[in-house]
């Protein structure tokens, strides 16, 4: 009961903090589209007029792209001050308070650093590309949706190289669990290039298990908490969890994720040539930088209705990701102790409120994996003398065995 109670004190500040977000955000983002737009627009003029760089203005075909960019860096660092407090307290204060985070201040500051040099240059780029191009093309749209559906191949391609940039990652040392897992993942034909430790311990006790990258990079990643708190039987499982991920049909995700970008440049497009008719906040031309936050704003409310229907469908996903798991090791036992286990460590609530799980909660709550876990036990008929693998996986969990 105690540890309940710790669970369920973690959790509430959250679940405040997640409602008030449903309402707050989206008067925030009209906010400062309506009274912002044009502080941020004459900022943007002033500091552009003194970034002169030759190359860049032919490039674009005028010396407005600096005011572009600054303009966009302006607009997204505005968010990054408001939401700062909020981070600081939720990302470390609140995790230390509850014994589960290991990083120092330091530390997470400097990981917070190296997320907004990252902000910083994806929004250039961006901005720099995506308004610049709009100028130049009527046709900008779907050569931008073409090379958008082939940069998310590749970023899914380099994955697993992501945690590199912020923890240690070394590849899983020989012995039984590598090759348990290596057996059991060949019995299965999923085919992978590496198994990994991740060293999350040194900033974080939660427990982590994924698959990640595309084809030739698969990988298998592991945080050392995981290894450590777990035992060999209950990871295989995790891993085998994973698997039923990797397992799942594909081609829905591969069709509907370019026509989801072509519909998202189709309807900038749209935006930009409504702007420019209808002279939104003094807008003249296609492709101005000041419709940027109509677009969040439009984004932002697009994905409110999408999520929750995404997450429903993930549920389902992770639901399915345990039952293939017991299937390719004959073992629920370990992976209901292993959920149990998991719970307990990452502080997950057992029992959510429910329109926080229709909001976009992405897994199932613990109590109901594991009650159907026992219900395919129950029903299933009497195991193989030999089980097929004796020590199995975790399904593709988002970045958290949940």
């Amino acid at each position: 009961m105690e540890a309940l109670s710790e669970i369920q004190a973690y959790h509430q500040p959250i679940y405040t903090a997640a409602l008030v977000d449903l309402v707050v955000w989206p008067l925030l983002l009209i906010t400062t589209a309506r009274f912002l737009t044009k502080p941020f627009h004459a900022v943007a003029v002033r500091w552009g007029q003194r970034i002169d760089l030759a190359v860049l203005t032919k490039i674009w075909k005028g010396p407005e792209w600096a005011e572009t960019i600054v303009f966009a860096l302006l607009y997204f660092g505005f968010f990054v001050l408001v939401n700062l407090p909020i981070d600081l307290w939720f990302g470390y204060v609140r995790e230390h308070e509850f014994g589960l985070s290991n990083e120092s201040l330091g530390g997470f500051l400097f990981d917070g650093l190296k997320r907004q040099l990252f902000l910083v240059i994806s929004v250039t780029a961006l901005a720099f590309g995506l308004f610049g191009l709009a100028r130049r093309t009527k046709h900008w749209w779907w050569m931008v949706a073409i090379a958008t559906s082939l940069a998310l191949v590749v970023s899914t391609a380099i994955d697993p190289y992501r945690s590199r940039l912020y923890v240690e990652q070394t590849s899983l040392p020989p012995g039984t669990l590598r090759s348990r897992l290596t057996t059991m993942l060949q019995d299965a034909s999923i085919p992978f290039s590496d198994i990994y430790v991740v060293h999350t311990g040194v900033k974080s006790v939660r427990v982590q298990a994924a698959f990640a990258g595309t084809g030739p990079t698969r990988s298998i990643l592991l945080s050392d908490t995981l290894i450590d708190a777990m035992t060999e039987q209950e990871v295989v499982l995790a891993v085998a969890h994973e698997a039923g991920h990797v397992s799942e049909s594909r081609w829905p995700g591969r069709v509907l994720s370019p026509l989801a970008v072509f519909a998202l440049m189709g309807f900038i497009e749209w935006l930009f040539r409504r702007s420019s008719q209808r002279g939104w906040f003094g807008i003249k031309v296609r492709g101005d930088v000041r419709v940027l936050p109509l677009l969040v704003l439009t984004f932002d409310l697009a994905t409110s209705v999408v999520t929750p229907l995404s997450a429903a469908l993930s549920r389902g996903r992770e639901l399915a990701a345990d039952q293939f798991a017991m299937q390719l090791t004959g073992d629920g036992d370990s992976l209901a102790s292993l959920l149990v286990k998991l719970g307990r460590i990452n502080k997950v609530d057992p029992d959510p409120p429910r329109w926080y799980v229709l909001s976009g909660v992405t897994h199932p709550t613990i109590v109901q994996r594991v009650e159907a876990i026992r219900s395919a036990q129950k029903n299933a008929t009497p195991p193989p003398t030999t089980p097929v693998n004796a020590g199995t996986s975790e399904q593709q969990l988002p970045g958290v065995i949940r």
